[in-house]
């Protein structure tokens, strides 16, 4: 059985969905693009993921922020607003009669290429966007049991050649590091820096808490994730000690407690790191004080949008 942070309850609906592709609700089955396209031929593309919960699009503006700044980077001309862009998750949603525990990919790359080659010059079309939708509930065992980690061999990049700020098409290290890990038995990898620091992991950030403090990386070398973020805000807010600092596996190994997050699975509790048991081995007791805010500032959330909605 696959075990990792992005493990959902199987869900028959998702069969039948449509995909958004260029303006057209397609049906799963016939979903298809172009052999030419820039993001299966190089990796040239951008995506962004979010959830819809109780018929909210949760934190969509931080997604939509990081989504255009992420194209800005890689030079993508966005023919469209952000309006726009929503309307069109929200068809998508509305059309496959979606409301609660939906993810949603958004996936946008330069376009057609005349000929396989990675020079832009050559590109024919307009961006492709392609918007997916599926009925994904994060299993409660994965929340409850949590998940191990293996140290990968592959590092985390430097800014000044692929910034891992990037949600890029390009991940093959990170499937390379995940790799490293499911041979070594566990289930998701731990990624250092160019420096030997504790940086992420292959999809998620990582945390660990030390004499009831919250460590994360300086997140110089992480992804920027919009559920890290929020985990930080929430210590900010509620006096909690929160460090983003440089630290070594020297010190992972004897947290208290370790935790990754993402906006599927929110927070995952990790027990065991390169065989070493953290903490007590399962879900402790101030991670799970910071899922429950987490999942309390999603219900605040909410519960705002609907007000705005109304009002």
């Amino acid at each position: 059985m696959i075990k990792g942070t992005h493990n959902a309850l199987n869900d028959p609906r998702n069969e039948t969905v449509k995909i958004f592709i260029n303006g057209e609700l397609i049906a799963r089955k016939d979903a298809k693009i172009s052999v030419f396209d820039s993001g299966y031929l190089v990796g040239d593309g951008v995506w962004e993921a979010l959830r819809l919960h109780d018929g909210v699009l949760v934190f969509l503006d931080l997604h939509l922020k990081r989504l255009w700044q992420t194209a800005i980077s890689a030079h993508i001309h966005l023919p469209f607003s952000k309006e726009e862009l929503t309307n069109h998750i929200l068809d998508t949603i509305q059309c496959n009669q979606m409301h609660d525990d939906v993810h949603v990919r958004v996936m946008i790359t330069r376009g057609i290429k005349k000929t396989p080659s990675q020079d832009p010059r050559l590109t024919l079309s307009g961006p492709n966007i392609v918007i997916i939708a599926e009925h994904k509930k994060a299993s409660p065992q994965i929340k409850k049991n949590g998940i191990t980690l293996f140290t990968s061999t592959i590092r985390r990049g430097s800014p000044d050649y692929l910034d891992p700020r990037l949600n890029c098409h390009s991940k093959l290290h990170e499937v390379q590091a995940l790799i490293q890990a499911i041979e070594a038995g566990a289930d998701e990898a731990l990624m250092l820096d160019i420096r030997g620091f504790v940086s992420t992991c292959n999809a998620t950030n990582f945390f660990i808490i030390k004499d009831d403090e919250v460590w994360t990386s300086t997140g110089q070398y992480c992804m920027n994730g919009i559920t890290r973020g929020k985990i930080i805000s929430i210590c900010e807010n509620k006096k909690i000690p929160c460090k983003q600092k440089n630290f070594s596996l020297f010190d992972v190994y004897a947290a208290d407690e370790a935790f990754v997050t993402g906006s599927f699975g929110g927070i995952t509790p990790v027990t065991k790191i390169d065989g070493r048991i953290i903490g007590k081995g399962k879900f402790g007791k101030l991670s799970k004080k910071l899922n429950h805010l987490y999942e309390q500032l999603i219900e605040e959330e909410i519960t705002q949008k609907k007000v705005n909605a109304r009002g």
